[in-house]
């Protein structure tokens, strides 16, 4: 039997993180497998939309600014799956051909701690034409340590000083999961927490997910005097703390701190942070807040401190965007850390627009009810949110059930709007490996209903394509009859032979093939 041992750490160094990183290290992109690790809240097409805009916002000030020569680099910190990346990039050059106007060019970079990751991502088809087109670069980033960004695909290091325009940083679900100082504030003095970790002493044999499973942590207090000197750092956000909070453990983002402050060296002009996670920018959020616990989900998650980040860099001359509401399952802000962030009129009109008027954070909440309550929805209920969504494919494929349900009822528009939501999805479709469903034969089903036998042929005979050892009867069947519809008798017969090897007795496809036979 496994012995368990005890062993008392500062918070920033507990073993905790060390396994936060084999356990990425060790999964790569399965991590994301069936969500075992959140993605959809902060990876799918609205929120990509929302980060398109104000990206594209930036790119408008920046050529009214005159600086269209230099390209904007769009860095984003453990880009995880790749989906956000994608969806980012498919609206804003969607963005970029429709407005039709003078803009900086735009690189995209893709980061992640897993090397694994960075190759799934350099192979994975959607990705290819970003690839081809110079958009889209990669690189390993160890966002602790690591100063310079090693790209993939071209070759070149981006180095202190290298970007000559402000950098754009995207960072989602990415404080919460770095090392974070633990202070408590008591009687106007700080703590710091040391945590005291009860864990398996046979760890080397376990996986991080494992190990993380069966840990305990309680914690211990001991002055940190180090923190109330006036050389310290972050000195004017601690005294706030000291001054204004009482009996209150504060998680302390000393190296999401120190790694903006890398990336900011890179470039000759300062940066805009994109980020949403479940974090506070609201003092009054961290009053009298309880010891952290760890949320787990293969790896594990805190509360990430966006007060700290707003504080320091609105100290340093930077305009912080929030939402003035507060947050249920996700907070996004924008920090505009830039030589007069007030000039940055169309970034912050599109804040404005895509997050404080309705966000995100809203857009999920609103999808929770939907998915509880699909069932009782009809049609025009369905179609609208699937498109307020950006014709999410995870959407749909929850939702053919109730769509097959409510077509006999459909009038010509609800059809012709499905058609043409199929359509967007599918040209903005992300496969994720992880994610086993088959969007083309759902898609085909739909249409085969409605009688749009092309369409549904096409979709079909790409499930076939995709799906060649999992192919069911039922595909074959309808095969069969779209090619009937469209006067392709032999096809037809064609598919339904496929059929009639798997199911020999089929009554239909018997009748069937014995009458052109």
């Amino acid at each position: 039997m496994t012995g368990y041992k005890k062993e008392r750490y500062r918070f920033s160094e507990a073993p905790i993180w060390d396994f936060q990183r084999k356990y990425y290290e060790e999964e790569g992109t399965e991590a994301w497998r069936n969500d075992q690790v959140p993605q959809f809240i902060t990876s799918n097409p609205m929120i990509a939309a929302a980060y398109a805009e104000m990206i594209f916002g930036f790119l408008q000030d920046r050529a009214n600014k005159g600086d269209l020569e230099n390209p904007v680099y769009i860095v984003e910190l453990g880009a995880g799956a790749g989906r956000l990346a994608y969806h980012v990039l498919h609206e804003l050059c969607q963005l970029r051909d429709y407005a039709g106007i003078s803009l900086p060019s735009f690189r995209y970079i893709m980061t992640d701690l897993a090397i694994n990751n960075v190759m799934a991502w350099k192979a994975h088809p959607a990705l290819q034409s970003y690839i081809t087109e110079g958009l889209l670069d990669f690189a390993r980033f160890d966002a602790v340590h690591d100063t310079v960004l090693d790209l993939v695909v071209s070759g070149t290091t981006i180095r202190a000083g290298d970007v000559k325009q402000p950098l754009i940083i995207i960072a989602n679900y990415f404080f919460d999961s770095i090392p974070q100082e633990l202070i408590y504030i008591g009687d106007g003095q700080i703590y710091e927490a040391d945590v005291i970790v009860e864990y398996p002493e046979r760890n080397d044999e376990m996986k991080a997910s494992e190990w993380l499973q069966q840990i305990a942590l309680q914690y211990e207090y001991r002055r940190a005097p180090e923190y109330e000197q006036k050389n310290y750092p972050y000195y004017d956000v601690i005294s706030m703390y000291r001054e204004q909070l009482e009996d209150s453990h504060i998680l302390f983002p000393v190296s999401g701190l120190d790694c903006l402050e890398r990336l900011n060296r890179l470039s000759q002009a300062g940066f805009v942070l994109i980020t949403a996670d479940k974090g506070d920018h609201l003092l009054d959020s961290w009053k009298f807040a309880e010891p952290p616990e760890l949320i787990l989900h293969g790896s594990f998650s805190l509360t990430a401190n966006y007060h700290a980040i707003r504080h320091v860099f609105e100290q340093r001359g930077a305009t912080a965007l929030f939402p003035p509401h507060h947050y249920k399952n996700l907070n996004v802000g924008c920090i505009l850390n830039l030589d007069k962030p007030m000039d940055y009129a169309n970034i912050r009109l599109a804040f404005r627009r895509s997050i404080e008027r309705f966000g995100p954070d809203e857009f999920f909440s609103l999808k929770v009810w939907v998915d509880r309550n699909q069932d009782s929805m009809g049609m025009q209920q369905l179609l609208s949110f699937w498109r307020l969504g950006g014709y999410d494919a995870e959407f749909f494929v929850q939702n053919t059930k109730q769509i097959s349900k409510l077509l006999p009822d459909a009038n010509d528009e609800e059809k012709q709007d499905i058609v043409r939501g199929i359509q967007m999805m599918w040209s903005s479709y992300y496969a994720m490996e992880q994610q086993r469903y088959d969007l083309a034969l759902d898609a085909g089903l739909v249409l085969f209903e409605m009688g749009m036998y092309e369409k549904s042929k096409w979709f079909l005979e790409t499930s076939i394509r995709q799906e060649r050892e999992e192919v069911v009867s039922t595909v074959f069947y309808c095969l069969s009859i779209c090619c009937f519809e469209l006067g392709l008798v032999e096809d037809a017969v064609m598919y339904l032979r496929k059929l009639l090897e798997l199911e020999p007795d089929h009554e239909e496809a018997l009748a069937l093939i014995n009458h052109f036979e």
